[in-house]
């Protein structure tokens, strides 16, 4: 986008959480700002709805219980002015402690906002490494050009990748209602989710056809490269008979009103929207192939006649070596100016994905405005992300989701576990909101660089 370089400060690549993050900071911050995005001229595997910010995996944005990393995350986020979560409180689903949404409405409501701050969205596939001021947030599906001269900025070497897989989405007017009940664990909250009870005949029948299913098989030079927070349920399964009643089929604090009696394991439900009409699969990735996953999951009680709306997928993952390739500031190494951001720099989820961006955008109006910038503090969840991309002693560099055992611990050693928590969360959003006090100049610049 050489040719349209004096009609804007900063070029952010990539449409995604962390792209849209960026160029509402920039462009809030005075900046004229070019959001450049291969859709809706083409679509990676993944991607489906033409809008930006599309949730591509699981409808939710996780936890707002108190004392969570999901929710401390989100604070954080919200007092630097996240436009994800503004969208996301105009797009909200009903799911119990969680924040989920209805994906479409979340994506039109970030468009209309984006248009709002003066962001010029263009749809064009970028190839090459743009000249700087620019934010690279193309995400887990870089495109092969880009990701070849990302790659070659980046040190060259083999590029890191693994395989990720999203849930299949059901018509909610095929599931049977006289077997499915909605109802939250233990009674906690409003009863947000469908449940599908099995005894252990159908569990471990269910198990078995999982297993032997016909599915996407990755080269072999692709293997062992799942993230574990996505496993798919045929690789649960593999991992032992009953790894899945544990895990995403665990029936503790569920009563089959029929029986009034906890089920043997369950298959849970979540709404894709606000009127209840698609539903997600709850922690059911797969990269089975589309027939076998209506045979598969028509075995689940309740869902025999399931209408399959999406099906599950799985798709390549890419990021960046980002310790041995970026600055404390997101910045390429030998390429000053030109930022990185989201999933591309070793962050795993939405949350932390958007927050990349935010960070990006922050350190990208500091530098086409000559100001000092300081990372955020370690104490905080979004300084310990920030902490883990450009600084990890630990390799090979693997992708990080917020979690609270990144967070120092409080002073006070003896406190119960779930106090504990809440201090952690206290002491991190106290470090943050020092930071952005610190750091209020740049986000508020109103003006463009001279």
């Amino acid at each position: 986008m050489n040719d349209n370089k004096k009609n804007y400060d900063l070029l952010v690549v990539g449409a995604g959480l962390a792209g849209c993050e960026a160029s509402w900071l920039a462009a809030r911050a005075g900046l004229r700002v070019a959001l450049a995005d291969i859709k809706p001229d083409k679509f990676t595997p993944a991607h489906k709805y033409k809008g930006p910010a599309e949730l591509v995996c699981s409808n939710s944005l996780g936890s707002m219980a108190e004392g969570t990393a999901a929710a401390q995350l989100k604070n954080e986020m919200r007092a630097l002015g996240s436009v994800l979560l503004r969208a996301a409180d105009a797009s909200s689903v009903p799911a119990g402690k969680s924040l989920a949404v209805n994906r479409e409405k979340l994506s039109d409501e970030v468009e209309r906002l984006l248009a709002e701050a003066g962001v010029h969205v263009v749809s064009r596939e970028i190839t090459e490494i743009p000249d700087a001021p620019c934010v690279l947030a193309t995400g887990p599906l870089t495109t092969d050009a880009l990701a070849g001269a990302l790659r070659d900025a980046a040190g060259g070497g083999d590029s890191l990748f693994y395989f990720d897989a999203t849930s299949p989405i059901i018509a909610s007017d095929s599931i049977d209602r006289n077997i499915v009940f909605a109802a939250s664990r233990y009674g906690k909250g409003d009863a947000d989710f469908l449940n599908c009870p099995m005894n252990e005949d159908e569990y471990k029948a269910f198990i078995r056809a999982v297993i032997e299913a016909d599915k996407v098989v990755p080269h072999e030079f692709e293997k062992d490269k799942l993230f574990e927070a996505c496993m798919p349920i045929e690789d649960i399964a593999l991992r032992g008979e009953m790894t899945a009643a544990f895990g995403p089929m665990r029936p503790v604090g569920l009563d089959d009103p029929r029986t009034g009696r906890r089920p043997f394991a369950v298959a849970q439900l979540r709404a894709e929207d606000s009127d209840g009409e698609a539903l997600s699969l709850v922690g059911f990735q797969t990269r089975m192939k589309h027939p076998e996953q209506k045979r598969v999951f028509r075995m689940i009680p309740g869902l025999e006649n399931a209408e399959f709306l999406r099906y599950g997928v799985i798709h390549r993952n890419t990021y960046i070596n980002s310790p041995q390739a970026l600055d404390l500031t997101l910045q390429l190494l030998g390429r000053p100016g030109v930022f990185c951001a989201g999933q591309l720099t070793g962050v795993e989820g939405y949350l932390e994905s958007a927050s990349s961006g935010i960070l990006a955008g922050i350190f990208a109006v500091a530098h086409i405005t000559n100001q000092a910038v300081i990372p955020p503090p370690e104490k905080s969840m979004l300084g310990a992300l920030h902490a883990h991309v450009t600084h990890s002693p630990h390799a090979p560099f693997t992708p990080m989701k917020a979690n609270l055992g990144i967070l120092p611990p409080p002073s006070e050693k003896k406190m119960p576990k779930k106090l504990r928590r809440v201090a952690k969360c206290e002491i991190a959003m106290r470090e943050l909101e020092k930071w952005a006090k610190d750091i209020s100049e740049i986000i508020k610049t109103g003006g463009r660089p001279s």
